[in-house]
């Protein structure tokens, strides 16, 4: 009886203990939660603002189970009477895994669904521009960043319904709460400041100076040791002690168009994981010493990032690819990618999300949110015989134009350029930029030579020559629309 007794001791130690080490906990929860290893009832899901829908993806196999469609596309989206959502944009989950909270700028709302069943639960409206939604670890209450005023929208957990607000630094970009859920870390993406708030009171107790103010993502280290945030407007990481004083750890250079960061603990150790717009690279550092583990190629302008239950995988919405690629984080490789939605911002990956059932109630196809054209810009190295620049850049700016209907969405992710300058996104009569410009956007670039620019309209026919209309070519150059300087970046073949 003894021997049994042990036996099954033994056993259920086992079944804790996943493929990297008993309850190694993955972000956003603790270090001594127990890994979940993935499996069928799991789910990935990213937040697509063009498309206005949510992809959902089984990881198992990598494979679309469909989408949640939120919204239309453009023009449907302008009429005074809509009432879809817009702009579909930053996610998150509550700490029992039942409910997904859906954030949309464009028509400053957080919508909840049930990842069970994809069926919409509520949608509450807060004030201008929201960026990021998520539960408290206690799931008492739902903190939204809303970015184009200066307050936190604290939502009722159960109710969804605004109960108060946390005033901030203007521009708040996200939240993120410690493990143990004494304290909220809330990033600014106006000013150079995040800062720490206690979770009981709803009072700052901490200031953290930012290297700029632009912060669109934030995450908790597992262990309760570490906060880390990415700034998008100077390509830089920065890493705080989680706890009084709240110090600076850590400010790194990572790369152009720092997007979004998430913490991997496995058999290896603990990592954070950043995506680089700019370079269509995942980079991984180690959070004991900071030291660079691993640079991951992965597809077009990366953006949002995380990891499984059991940190053995590491997901990442790629934004100009309409893209979700899997990583293994023990070897760092690429393992898959498949087809989501247009301009997926943030993700999530929610473990046990669909507890019995297919989860394919309430989904559709892609359909319209599938179609996208691709295109590259870069300097003028020589003229094929297509008639199109050609030339090889590690990460030359990436052009997609992302389907309507009868108009695209243009997003152009530039980099390679003086920072800080005045440019302009034109047609060209020529490959090589000659003949007269046919302005499209004026753009500033960022502190690093970067930017993200967009507009609407009939540009795919334009660019490829189709229904018997002219071809120009997309070009950018220097200065302002009234009076175009050089040019300093050409369409590739």
């Amino acid at each position: 009886m003894k021997r049994s007794l042990l036996t099954l001791g033994l056993l259920a130690s086992v079944c804790l203990v996943g493929p990297h080490g008993a309850f190694a906990g993955q972000a956003p929860g603790a270090a001594s939660d127990p890994d979940i290893p993935v499996s069928h009832r799991d789910r990935v899901y990213s937040a697509e603002q063009f498309s206005n829908t949510v992809s959902v993806t089984d990881p198992v196999d990598n494979k679309l189970v469909g989408v949640i469609r939120l919204g239309d596309p453009q023009p449907a989206n302008f009429m005074p009477l809509y009432t879809g959502q817009v702009l579909v944009h930053g996610m998150g989950f509550s700490p029992d895994h039942k409910t997904l909270a859906v954030v949309s700028i464009g028509s400053n709302s957080v919508t909840f669904i049930d990842t069970a069943t994809n069926a919409v639960k509520h949608t509450t409206y807060v004030g201008r521009a929201p960026h990021e939604a998520f539960f408290t670890p206690d799931g008492k209450e739902v903190w939204v960043t809303v970015r184009g005023e200066d307050y936190v929208a604290v939502l009722d957990g159960q109710s969804f319904e605004e109960k108060s607000r946390i005033k901030v630094p203007a521009g708040p970009g996200m939240q993120i709460f410690s493990p143990d859920g004494k304290y909220g870390y809330v990033c600014s993406s106006f000013n150079p400041e995040t800062v720490v708030i206690t979770v009981a009171d709803h009072q700052i107790v901490g200031h953290v100076k930012q290297d700029s103010p632009f912060c669109p993502n934030i995450a908790a280290t597992p262990d309760g040791k570490q906060v880390w945030f990415t700034l998008k407007d100077t390509g830089r990481t920065e890493v705080f002690d989680a706890k009084p004083p709240f110090a600076v750890l850590k400010s790194m250079d990572t790369g152009p168009i720092s997007n979004h960061v998430n913490i991997v603990r496995n058999a290896k150790g603990s990592f954070a994981y950043v995506t680089i717009g700019g370079l269509n690279e995942v980079k991984v550092f180690r959070t004991d010493d900071f030291s660079l583990a691993a640079t991951i190629p992965v597809g077009k302008l990366p953006h949002g990032v995380w990891p499984s239950g059991d940190g053995s995988r590491v997901y990442v919405g790629l934004e100009n690819a309409d893209g979700m690629t899997a990583i293994d984080t023990l070897t760092n490789k690429v393992i898959a990618t498949s087809p989501i939605g247009q301009a997926p911002q943030a993700i999530v990956y929610v473990p046990n999300a669909v507890p019995e059932g297919d989860g394919t109630q309430h989904l559709q196809q892609l359909g319209v949110a599938g179609q996208v054209a691709h295109l590259s810009l870069g300097p003028m190295k020589t003229v094929g015989s297509t008639g199109a620049a050609t030339g090889e850049d590690k990460a030359p700016t990436s052009v997609s134009l992302f389907d309507q209907g009868l108009i695209q969405v243009l997003q152009v992710a530039v980099t390679g350029l003086e920072p800080k300058q005045p440019y302009l996104l034109a047609l060209a009569q020529q490959p090589n930029g000659e003949g007269a410009l046919e302005p499209i956007s004026a753009f500033m670039t960022n502190p690093a030579g970067s930017a993200i620019v967009n507009a609407s309209g009939a540009i795919r026919q334009v660019v490829h020559g189709e229904d018997q209309i002219r071809r120009r070519y997309l070009v950018i150059a220097a200065g302002h629309a009234d009076k175009p300087g050089p040019i300093v970046q050409v369409q590739l073949k």
